[in-house]
Order: C-alpha cells, then structure tokens, then sequence
C-alpha cells in the first residue's frame, strides 16, 4: 500500500478555517494509508473546533491525538478587548512551540515529516530542524495569497507607499485589496506574517488547497522560483473535498426546505464562521433578498465567538423583517453542515465572503459567486473568482463594515448573479477540472503518491 510506513503529524492551529482543511489533509492521508497523529491545541477558543476533533476522532480511532497544553499568553502580547480572539489563541500556539519537542521526539515509529499551517512557520522551524524532521506547510488560503504571503516580507517596508504591490510572475494586487490589518503596527496578523515571510524558503514543501487549472498562473510562478527566490516545491493538492466525518447528525430543517425548491432556484447566502456582521448591515441584506425576488437560505452571525451567539432572530433582524423573509426563505442562526446545502441540486448561486475553504466547497458543486469579501485574504481570493469568470464581484462595496451596502443594491446584484448563464457555465467546468484533480490518477493522487515515495526513503 502506498503510505505504509509512512507517519506523519498535523498540528493546526486556531479557527475552524485552519481547522478544516488540515482535518480534511489528515483524511487524505489515512486514505492512502499513512499513519496520522493529531496535534491538539487545548484549549480551542470556539465550540464548534472541539465538536469537530471529536467527531474526526470518533470517525478515524486510528488516529493517534496528543494534546499541547498550552502556556499563558506573555504580558508582551496586546491582550485587550480589540484583539482578535483567534489570532491571541494562535499566539499562545507560538508561544508554546518548544512544548513540541519532547512530544515529537517520542512517537513511535519515527515521524516521517511534520505539516503545521501558515500561521505557525517560524515557532515550529526551530523544533523541525534539531529534530532533522521535514517540515511541511499546509497553507489554508489561495495560491494567489499565498504568492502575497512569501513575497511579503520583500515590500513589508514600502507598503505604505505603495499603491500596488507588484509580485513577479503574478497579478498585481491593488493596495485596496491588501487586507488593512498589515498596514496597522504592531497588530498580531501583521507580526505572523513578517516573522513566518522570510522563513518560507526554509521549508521542504508547501500544500496548497487549490488545483492547477484554478489558479495557473500562481502555481507556475511560486514553482519557478518568481516569486520568491529558493522556494521548495508547492503542490497543488486540492480541491480538499468536505468528508462524512464533518456531518453533525441531521440537518433536519434547512434540507427538508431545500428539497420542497425547484433545481437552481435558491441562493445560499453566509460570510464564514469569522464574520460578525453589524445589525445594520444585516438587516439591509435581508431587505436585499426580500427585493431580489429568489428564494433563499440565509445563516446570519453577528458574533466571532460561538459561545457568545444568544440573540434570536427576532432581536437581530427586528420582527417585521422576519414576517417579510418567511414567504421566501429561510433564516437560521445557528451552525449549518455547508457542504450539505453547497451540493442541494436546489442551490444554484452563493452570496460569500470568499474565505477559500468556502470557495473550494463552491468549486466542488460548481456554484456561482456573488463575491463579497470582508476582512483577511478575501479580496486577493475574490480576485481569482473574478479572473476566472465564475462570479461577479463588487469592488465598491469595499471591506465588510467600510460601509453599509443598501438592500436595493443587494437584490440587484443577487440577481444578476442568479440570471448570468455564462457565470453557470464556467462553474461548471471547473467543477470538472476540479473533481478530475481529485479522481483516481489525478493531479492530487500523482502528489501524493510522489510524497509518499520521498517519505519512506527518509
């Protein structure tokens, strides 16, 4: 069998966005027979990551779990009430990175290669090396971001000036797609990248959740060494499908709606498990999809943290708009299985925030996107929607929260997107490109199969 042999350990850091698609990777690997061994951060900061480790647990008990019991956050670190809740929890990761070595040291058999996520490079590069372990990457977002992440630490000092960063090989990005916490000293985000930047080369590889014909143009330039000079070989190795293990029992409600919908005819609508929106916004939205005339599943958040999430919908929305929503949709506030709703036949256009997990779940099912990014990596990943003709994006609604976008403009770009046969035509060609990267003999199988062989020689 291939992987026989072969170990290998994962550690994620924090959010369900890094989560999941290291879940997904560690999936891969079993399935080609690796042995896997799940590093956990303990304690998680949302609810919804826990409830996912256990069920990825419960589905692979081959899987062999150690804890990182991690240590307080340092009085250095900006621990006030403005800092992001994700980005202190990934801190206290790095801060705990020398906590590895002993756990590492003594797995049995002898790891073959480490895989931790982007936000982690520099704590863990130290660990690796005097442990002579290869020391992957597996990168959450684009290739396309990703490009920006290497080559960052290159134009760091120019940034303010800049009204275009230029990467060679690669699409400019406009310094209004550039995400706004890199232009703020001192913020947590910013640090991660100028610390991990630099270090990229020190890498043995890097996985991407992306496949070939997704992104050409970025996969050959950071394979070409244009991007940044020594760069280790980048794969390709996606789209990671969604698995059985991140079902959360019935989906009850939202499915049995979608089943009662004609093919095509509703808009999924959901900006991530990371996107707190002001009341005010939300309720234009939901004026937004009363005007537009489709039908609709909405998942409102108007909390980052899940504990935190109490309001109903009564409260958020206001009763009178709820009365007018219920004719032609549905509205939840609670957690959703994406994956689900995504692939429902009744589905037939996705208002996102085009975080790249919920944009490789699209690609999947072969959705349109009426992108709309809100914070992060989002702009340069709405960028790929767009250069790639599968959805339509509004650049002067700006950054979520810039300002309100009103409901009229809303229903009308719902619109658009629902009605654009050409936007349907694209989504489904990369569908095919895609499940065809992941088939048997596909781009992502060669990967692997190649890795593997790498792997047990060492």
């Amino acid at each position: 069998m291939s992987g026989d042999g072969v170990h290998i350990a994962l550690l994620p850091s924090a959010g369900m966005g890094l989560l999941t698609p290291c879940l997904r990777v560690a999936a891969l690997l079993l399935h080609h027979h690796c042995k896997v061994t799940l590093i956990t951060p303990h304690p998680t900061v949302l609810l919804s990551e826990s409830q996912l480790v256990s069920r990825f647990l419960s589905s692979f008990p081959q899987v062999n779990q150690i804890q990182l019991h991690l240590e307080p956050l340092s009085s250095s670190t900006p621990n006030n009430s403005a800092a992001d809740p994700i980005f202190l929890r990934v801190q206290a990761i790095r801060d705990s990175a020398h906590l590895l070595t002993p756990l590492l040291s003594s797995l049995s058999p002898p790891l073959s290669a480490f895989v931790s996520d982007v936000s982690l490079i520099s704590s863990v590069l130290p660990i690796t090396d005097a442990l002579s372990l290869p020391n992957y990457l597996l990168s959450s977002t684009s290739a396309a971001m990703f490009s920006f992440i290497s080559h960052f630490h290159t134009v760091a000092a120019s940034l303010p000036g800049l009204d275009v960063v230029d990467i060679p090989g690669v699409s400019p990005i406009p310094r209004s797609s550039i995400p706004p916490t890199l232009f703020q000293p001192g913020n947590l985000f910013r640090n991660f990248i100028m610390e991990d930047s630099p270090n990229v080369t020190k890498l043995h590889g890097v996985f991407l959740n992306t496949f070939v014909a997704l992104e050409p143009q970025s996969m050959e330039a950071l394979n070409a060494g244009k991007v940044v000079r020594g760069m280790p070989p980048v794969y390709a190795i996606g789209p990671v499908v969604p698995c059985e293990f991140e079902k959360v029992g019935q989906l009850g409600a939202p499915l049995k709606w979608l089943d009662d919908q004609p093919n095509g005819s509703v808009v999924y609508v959901s900006f991530g498990s990371r996107t707190a929106m002001a009341r005010d916004q939300i309720r234009e939205i939901g004026d937004g999809l009363v005007r537009s005339g489709c039908r609709f599943l909405w998942v409102v958040k108007d909390k980052i943290v899940d504990r935190e999430e109490e309001a109903g919908l009564d409260e958020v929305l206001g009763f009178e708009l709820v009365e007018r929503l219920r004719e032609k949709g549905l509205v939840m506030k609670e957690w959703v299985d994406q994956r689900e709703i995504l692939g429902h036949r009744a589905v037939g256009g996705f208002v996102s925030h085009c975080g790249w997990n919920s944009l490789t779940e699209a690609v999947w099912n072969g959705l349109p996107i009426l992108a709309w990014p809100q914070h992060g990596d989002q702009k340069i990943n709405s960028h790929v929607v767009e250069m790639n003709g599968w959805g339509i994006w509004k650049r002067n609604w700006g950054w979520g929260g810039e300002r309100v976008v009103k409901g009229e403009e809303i229903g009308e770009a719902i619109k658009e997107m629902m009605k654009n046969e050409s936007l349907k035509v694209k989504a489904a060609q990369l569908k095919e490109a895609g499940r065809k990267a992941m088939s048997v003999g596909g781009d992502c199988e060669v990967t692997l199969q190649k890795l593997m062989q790498e792997w047990k020689k060492n």
